[in-house]
């Protein structure tokens, strides 16, 4: 029977089709297609694009030149510009303000490779350090309140370019998606004096059912009122409001974890499209230490249409006990693997 399950955090009910019980071999295989044009994210052609503001390179290699593994450059069609003012203006019943905002692309690979699953562990590392970097670096702007990181892989995702890259998206504003979980998080604090996310992770460690994979700091998972077949939350098993705490052995182990999950949805799903997008803490004059950060992949499986649209409500026709079952029990192969797969 179907049914109708809450997300604990915010108020946003997911109708769990359990009758649809949608497998794997359900789902059609996206053919990916390839652009054989010039493509300005490839090593050699630095040129193409603005000029970087943050490299990691080969010592004695220059500015915009061959030499990096991971290249940080300002959108060459950027959705908003750091030139404006945070002034609103009241146009009777409407708001407006400057496009005020940065709109960086992290560049995570110098060879024209389009996923980051076969990746090696240390290259999906750097790009997570690339997001620690700018992130931290666009926070000296008073003006931004939230940094959005995000990636989209294939065009029914997003993707406009082929070549592996992710997105940073500072804004002078706080999105409303945030908003409502920081006022879940407030809230069960106040009633309980404990963070959700931590309980909500000791919950499913107990019960198993959802578990893709558990490492000493880290924990995926397909979350309970799953809205998308197969999402997969990499959240971590301690409490961390903000995804700049992380040190050095944290990390190792969330781009091992990362890498994993995307292998595992890449293998039973036939190298799906996907969004992925961090979840932090706002910047700059607020106190947030009660949220808990969190990384969403969110396979594009499904067409979003006009129930959603009307409702907010999303349906979605595999149970995440299920979707968990076929990736935890999908093996890849990792030589470097080090962390606790949950069987």
């Amino acid at each position: 029977m179907p049914e109708w399950r809450k997300d604990p955090v915010v108020d946003r009910w997911v109708a769990i089709a359990t009758e649809r019980g949608k497998r794997p071999s359900d789902f059609k295989c996206v053919i990916h297609e390839k652009n054989d044009g010039r493509c300005p994210l490839c090593v050699g052609r630095e040129k193409d694009t603005p000029p970087e503001v943050m490299a990691f390179r080969q010592a004695g290699s220059s500015k915009d030149t061959p030499g990096w593994w991971v290249r940080v450059v300002p959108n060459k069609f950027p959705a908003v510009r750091i030139e404006g003012s945070q002034g609103v203006a009241n146009r009777g019943v409407y708001a407006v303000m400057d496009g005020l905002g940065a709109h960086e692309v992290v560049v995570e690979v110098p060879d024209h490779v389009d996923n980051l699953d076969m990746q090696s562990e240390k290259q999906v590392a750097e790009i997570l350090w690339a997001w620690h970097e700018r992130s931290l670096e666009l926070r000296r702007d008073r003006r931004f309140k939230y940094i959005q990181v995000f990636k989209n892989y294939g065009s029914t995702a997003g993707a406009s370019l082929e070549h592996a890259h992710s997105q940073i998206i500072a804004t002078p504003m706080v999105p409303v998606e945030v908003k409502n979980e920081l006022a879940g998080f407030s809230s069960y604090a106040q009633a309980t004096g404990r963070c959700i996310f931590c309980d909500l992770i000791a919950q499913e460690i107990a019960e198993r059912e959802r578990v893709v994979i558990q490492g000493k700091n880290f924990l995926a998972l397909a979350p309970f009122a799953s809205r998308f077949p197969f999402e997969v939350w990499i959240v971590p098993a301690f409490h961390q409001h903000d995804f700049v705490l992380l040190n050095e052995e944290q990390v190792r182990e969330l781009a091992r974890i990362l890498r994993a999950c995307l292998r595992k949805l890449s293998v039973v799903l036939c190298d799906p499209p996907y969004n992925i997008v961090l979840h932090t803490s706002p910047v700059n004059d607020m106190e947030t230490k009660q949220y808990h950060w969190h990384l969403e992949i969110l396979p594009r499986l499904t067409i979003i249409a006009g129930f959603e649209l009307g409702t907010g409500y999303y349906i979605n026709p595999t149970p995440p006990e299920l979707a968990a079952r076929y990736l935890r029990e999908t093996n890849v192969q990792n030589e470097e693997l080090s962390h606790r797969e949950v069987i």
